[in-house]
């Protein structure tokens, strides 16, 4: 039995991760819950996994939890007690479900303590992506993709090898607006932002979805996991959410991997690797299956897939500036400080603000966040 830390266990990935455990009890054991503030949420998850370890980052939702709670969990609160969670001496997995910028430490501490990763924390590689490779290659550990598209890859190029791959085809549903122009975009509301027509995500990355930053942090992220230039990386958007992501290979062949739109299919490959279990997952009918749609993404209306890959190919320091002035902006959107293209404009505004650090450690990394977020505010205050 594998016994499983779920770092970010209430949030869209740690709750289907927890439904991928309710099917195959036999298989997982849950050794370690730790979420950020939902006190109440990871109470329930307590009392139905009976984890060895619950953790909450925020002080006040643990002293919430700690009030009411008098069972066998050990509970521990605070952002060490979170990083600290990844490196339990008995898990074998670590999912890393958390949101943002935060996972890099934890995910670090999991790579030092030599555990396999199933990594949904994408800005981990986004920021760190040298540095977190290295270390995975050092520990000697598995890096398994969660996210949708990465698992696709991973499945595709079961069997194949790196040094053959052409092309890396990164599909997209195009979000909420797919087809709409800038001028059309100026007064759109949170509520439609965030209408999804596919998928079903927290607020944060459904908004990075609509403005395809998503995408491009996906762009980054494939860039470190496979080992392939920006050049070799083609986002195509395909609204059905069918084709989850295809490999082309030097002699033109291309694989795919189909399924229907559901995250516990890529989150339970990734957790039973290198085996495959049967799963009671929606299949796909390919007698309902009428159409499949291919199409180019719209770069110019929705900027932050060209920031990204610009971010991406300066390298650097510049992939952590791009997420920190994103996750700063969509924040402000979601409270309603800001209109949605404003997103853009902040980002690029902290880009062009900022001189790259060709190759950073760790610290630096930390500290150039922390740059970005302030500088970012700065100009939230000015749209103020």
């Amino acid at each position: 039995m594998k016994k499983i830390a779920v770092l970010g266990s209430t949030g869209s990935i740690g709750r289907q991760t927890l439904d991928v455990v309710r099917s195959h009890p036999e298989l997982f054991h849950i050794s370690v819950l730790a979420a950020n503030s939902s006190d109440e949420l990871l109470e329930q998850q307590i009392r139905e996994f009976q984890p060895e370890l619950a953790v909450l980052a925020d002080e006040a939702a643990y002293a919430r939890l700690k009030e009411r709670y008098s069972g066998p969990t050990q509970l521990a609160g605070g952002r060490q007690a979170f990083i600290d969670a990844a490196a339990v001496d008995d898990v074998q997995l670590v999912v890393t479900a958390m949101m943002g910028f935060a996972g890099l430490e934890p995910t670090m501490r999991a790579l030092d303590a030599k555990k396999d990763i199933a990594l949904a924390n994408k800005e981990t590689l986004v920021v760190a992506g040298e540095i977190v490779m290295r270390r995975v290659k050092e520990q000697g550990v598995n890096l398994l993709p969660v996210d949708s598209e990465h698992g696709a890859f991973f499945q595709c190029l079961q069997g194949e090898r790196r040094d053959k791959i052409e092309k890396l085809l990164l599909t997209c549903s195009g979000g909420p607006f797919r087809g709409k122009k800038r001028e059309e975009l100026t007064d759109v509301t949170i509520k439609q932002v965030l209408a999804h027509p596919t998928w079903t995500m927290g607020p944060k990355i459904t908004v990075d979805s609509a403005s395809l930053v998503n995408k491009g942090l996906e762009v980054m992220e494939a860039k470190w996991l496979y080992d392939v230039s920006y050049d070799q990386i083609q986002v195509i958007v395909h609204p059905q959410s069918v084709v989850h992501s295809m490999v082309q290979f030097c002699d033109g062949s291309v694989i795919a991997q189909l399924g229907c739109p559901d995250m516990r299919l890529p989150i339970q490959y990734a957790m039973t690797y290198p085996e495959r279990q049967p799963s009671n997952f929606e299949r796909l009918d390919f007698w309902q299956l009428h159409d499949l749609t291919f199409d180019k993404p719209d770069t110019e209306t929705f900027k932050g897939l060209r920031f990204a890959y610009e971010a991406g190919r300066i390298g650097g320091s510049m992939p952590c500036v791009f997420n920190a002035a994103n996750e700063v902006a969509v924040g402000a959107f979601l409270r309603g400080n800001i209109h949605f293209l404003d997103i853009y404009d902040i980002i690029e505004a902290t880009m062009l603000k900022r001189e790259t650090i060709l190759q950073p450690d760790l610290d630096e990394l930390l500290a150039e966040d922390r740059w970005a977020r302030d500088y970012a505010r700065t100009l939230l205050q000015q749209k103020g």
